[in-house]
């Protein structure tokens, strides 16, 4: 048996998605590096991997105030799992982004790994995500975004960078 029980991990983890879910609302990105432990080890595949609170607050701050992150609405998981053996959580994570004014769904999935580190911190998150498929949905969210005349000047900027680099 590990460290943790199923029930400490559940409520850890309830507590963790209520928290991010109020950072987000508030726009406050840079609380969320205070989830972690200090020694924190943050793996994001596209991005890289990150071993101190700082670099993930750096991070976090970046991305999610910049465009496609600061279009996503919310990150609810789609399921988790209990894994009380290694004190961890394994969800499923919707990214929904807002609707771009005809009420379609533009939204892609991670999986992510927390590992908890007790008295509410978690000492390690996994994302675990195809980039390709990320990028894929940003931009359909742009292009109809764009037949609405609802594209941001910041998303447009990211559209036209990346239909270089995305192949159609």
């Amino acid at each position: 048996m590990g460290t943790f029980s199923r029930a400490e991990l559940t409520d850890a983890f309830t507590a963790f998605l209520a928290e991010v879910d109020d950072l987000h609302k508030a726009g406050q990105w840079e609380r969320f590096a205070d989830l972690f432990t200090d020694d924190v080890v943050y793996i994001e595949h596209a991005f890289g991997r990150f071993t101190t609170r700082e670099q993930v607050r750096a991070w976090s701050v970046k991305t999610m105030t910049s465009f496609p992150g600061n279009h996503m609405t919310a990150f609810p998981p789609l399921w988790y799992l209990v894994d009380e053996e290694r004190g961890r959580i394994v969800a499923e994570v919707d990214n929904p982004m807002r609707d771009p004014g005809d009420g379609s769904v533009h939204t892609a999935t991670n999986i992510s790994i927390y590992t908890y580190a007790g008295d509410g911190k978690w000492s390690g998150e996994e994302d675990v995500y195809n980039p390709m498929e990320f990028a894929q949905m940003a931009m359909g969210w742009c292009e109809r975004a764009q037949e609405l005349g609802t594209l941001t000047d910041e998303a447009r900027t990211w559209m036209d960078k990346m239909r270089k680099v995305l192949p159609r």
